[in-house]
């Protein structure tokens, strides 16, 4: 069976796990060793060696998981390709394994057991209420030399490990700002703004024409939540839907006791049929 060619980018910092790549020169593929850790529904191939990392990934496989993924939206840049699933079993987010690191997801190493793992940031671990069952997930077997094992093992600690990651997410969160800074310096944020809008307009319009089919509209509402806005909106709809209840609900309460009063002084103003009967009888008398 074809095998994927190990290859180490010639422009990156030695070490530097982005470097790694594989390739299939027949057939035209090159893929990151980490896209291909990390992709949902792709295991190693069976015949792994890990004392030779040259050639370990089968060309038949990785197509079938490019196949894929040309069914899955990213939920980061809304583009397809996103074969990096979350973990949590009830969460339908996808994405390319650097747009989840751009999205502050949690990427989880075990390359002792051959596990790698992706949470979005809905579902980071250190929140979560049921837990990652490895038992009942394909295991995808270590790309790491035995020397390289042994050192993650022994100098890499959990804490050390969640503090690196800690310090990735908060330099992204810097790239980012200074991103949109540069934006609004160079005038863009009207263009980017407004092609936001457009992309909302276009969602609105998929939603409500009936014509619209099953597999698009899914995709489209799921982009709505995963963009984080529409569930945000929904939240303050909700909210302002409960304040309304609540001031409709006063709004009675006086209504009610107005009512009560409008009763108690009509019975006072106006007799009733037995007290003119009875008033009646008294002038006959």
């Amino acid at each position: 069976m074809a095998k994927m060619v190990r290859r180490t980018c010639a422009f990156c910092a030695e070490g530097e796990a982005c470097s790694v790549m594989y390739i299939a020169t027949e057939s035209d593929i090159a893929a990151h060793q980490d896209c291909l850790l990390f992709s949902s529904g792709f295991v190693e191939s069976e015949d792994h060696n890990p004392e030779n990392l040259g050639i370990r990934f089968d060309v038949k496989s990785v197509v079938k998981e490019l196949k894929r993924g040309k069914r899955l939206m990213c939920s980061f840049c809304q583009k397809k390709g996103a074969t990096v699933g979350c973990e949590e079993r009830a969460c339908r987010r996808s994405y390319h394994y650097f747009c989840a690191l751009c999205d502050d997801a949690a990427v989880e190493t075990d390359q002792a057991n051959g596990v790698y793992r992706v949470f979005c940031p809905k579902h980071d671990p250190g929140n979560r209420t049921n837990h990652y069952d490895a038992a009942k997930k394909k295991r995808r077997r270590t790309m790491a030399s035995p020397t390289t094992t042994e050192e993650m093992s022994t100098e890499e600690t959990a804490e050390e490990n969640h503090l690196r990651i800690l310090k990735r997410k908060n330099n992204r969160h810097k790239v980012r700002i200074e991103f949109v800074r540069k934006c609004k310096q160079a005038g863009l944020l009207d263009d980017i703004f407004e092609e936001m809008l457009d992309t909302l307009h276009l969602a609105q319009e998929k939603l409500m024409d009936d014509n619209t089919s099953e597999t698009e509209y899914e995709e489209t509402v799921m982009a709505l939540f995963d963009c984080g806005l529409f569930e945000n909106i929904l939240t303050n709809v909700y909210s302002g839907t409960e304040e309304k209840i609540q001031k409709l609900l006063e709004n009675r309460k006086i209504l009610d006791h107005k009512i009560e009063l409008l009763q108690d002084l009509k019975e006072v103003i106006l007799p009733t049929p037995e007290n003119i009967a009875s008033t009646s009888s008294t002038v006959s008398e």
